[in-house]
């Protein structure tokens, strides 16, 4: 190599060596110091976008968990009222069992109609319960359908049995006569807006099922037929229509007797229709009415309302999401209370009795609706479970992309600081080498 002093290449390339160990030297610190392997795009272009997208996932999956986790609260105090509302139906149901026992007098039921009116105001209550400021069983939060009618159903008394069937006639589920006679007794009571209305007639020869609904019914101050409270009596296996317009079938799917409320909505709904035969004498024909009393609520009145169910988000993508509704809790949607403030009455023997089934019927609301509260609250258990087990995976994904491998990374760093430092010697020597220059000049 020639001897020259303009240009001192040895030093130069020498100095281009310790540049690049200089910067990876750098890099190599910045992946020690952050752990990372992939620090900014120019690391890896398509590795930095991949995890970018990862991270934006793991924190919306950990968001929809929290989401599931407060919506599980928010079920959480709306089971808590239902579940008081309830506990206080139990009461009311020994209440009126208690004022059905004719070891009462007229002042010890009056005594008890004050418990049951003080636990009916306290079902309002229940049902005011808010989370967050929001309204939860008060009918507010229900999904959206048409207004529906009480549908009452029998499914106790034979498949043959029809509105136009003679009392006398009448067989049980399992075609076994129920032994009612033409000198008996028939008791019918309806409950509505709170209060009850009762009739007795004399069974007869030739009075039918049908019969019973045109039977006018006394409350003490007004009255009603049955027929201008009931409305579409069927005779199939199709009971009715719920709030979805769909089909409501009988459970064995085979022919049932069933009756419906004359108008739609909480207002014209019958809390209960009891119906009770005695003998000549005054005895209760159990088995009778075992089979005339099962007529069960199983389309329940609601009112119209538009699609106001609560959305909890639980997904990364929009509209990935658990739709929740809840049920009108009120007295007067569990047909314990009237729009006047009239409430359910054990003040007589016949009173108490009709209330039992009343009482009966919205026990069957509650529990329904603690049960759809119970599932809800499961399955954002689940998705809280399922949730957080898909951010770990995704984390562990971004993980193995973006941070680096500790032990790798030092092993680079002390190559690239040896490196460095044996290059910084070079150049050292490359700049004595132009110095030799020097001695042909003297």
């Amino acid at each position: 190599m020639a001897m020259v002093v303009k240009n001192n290449m040895s030093a130069v390339n020498t100095l281009n060596i310790l540049n690049k160990n200089q910067s990876a030297l750098a890099k190599s610190l910045q992946k020690v110091s952050s752990g990372m392997k992939i620090n900014t795009a120019g690391d890896d272009a398509s590795g930095y976008a991949i995890s970018e997208r990862m991270r934006v996932q793991i924190r919306s999956l950990d968001q929809d968990n929290q989401n599931a986790q407060n919506g599980n609260s928010m079920m959480r105090t709306a089971e808590g009222a239902v579940s008081s509302t309830v506990e206080i139906l139990k009461t009311l149901k020994e209440k009126a069992i208690n004022a059905a026992n004719d070891t009462n007098t007229d002042e010890d039921r009056r005594t008890i109609q004050k418990e049951i009116n003080q636990m009916v105001d306290q079902i309002d209550d229940n049902a005011l319960a808010t989370y967050n400021g929001k309204y939860l069983v008060d009918g507010s939060r229900n999904s959206k359908g048409v207004a529906t009618c009480t549908i009452l159903s029998n499914g106790a008394m034979s498949t043959a049995s029809k509105w136009s069937s003679v009392l006398t006639t009448l067989e049980s589920r399992t075609n076994e006569s129920l032994n009612i006679q033409s000198t008996d007794n028939i008791t019918v009571s309806y409950v509505r807006q709170g209060r009850t209305y009762t009739t007795t007639f004399s069974v007869g020869t030739t009075n039918k099922l049908s019969d019973i609904l045109a039977q006018p019914a006394y409350n003490g101050t007004e009255s009603y037929a049955g027929t201008d409270l009931m409305g579409t009596t069927r005779e199939a296996a199709l009971i009715g229509y719920d709030k979805a317009n769909n089909s409501v079938y009988t459970a064995d799917n085979k022919s049932a007797l069933s009756i419906e409320a004359k108008s739609a909505g909480t207002t014209a709904q019958i809390s209960s229709f009891t119906i009770s035969i005695t003998d000549n004498t005054g005895a209760i024909r159990k088995t009778a009415n075992t089979a005339l009393d099962a007529f069960n609520e199983r389309v329940r009145a609601e009112n119209k309302s538009e699609d106001n169910a609560l959305v909890l988000q639980t997904g990364t993508k929009a509209n990935q999401a658990i739709k929740v509704s809840m049920t009108d809790m009120r007295s007067l949607a569990l047909g314990l209370k009237g729009t006047d403030g009239s409430v359910l009455s054990v003040q007589t023997q016949d009173k108490a009795n009709a209330a039992i089934n009343t009482i009966e019927t919205a026990l069957q609301k509650a529990l329904d609706e603690q049960a759809n509260i119970g599932a809800v609250q499961t399955r954002l258990n689940y998705t809280s479970s399922n949730l957080t087990t898909a951010s770990e995976n995704v984390q562990n994904s971004e993980s193995t992309i973006r941070d680096a491998d500790m032990a790798k990374e030092m092993t680079n760093y002390t190559k690239n600081n040896v490196l460095l430092q044996a290059a910084q010697s070079m150049l050292a020597q490359a700049n004595q080498n132009s110095s030799a220059v020097l001695s042909l000049l003297q």
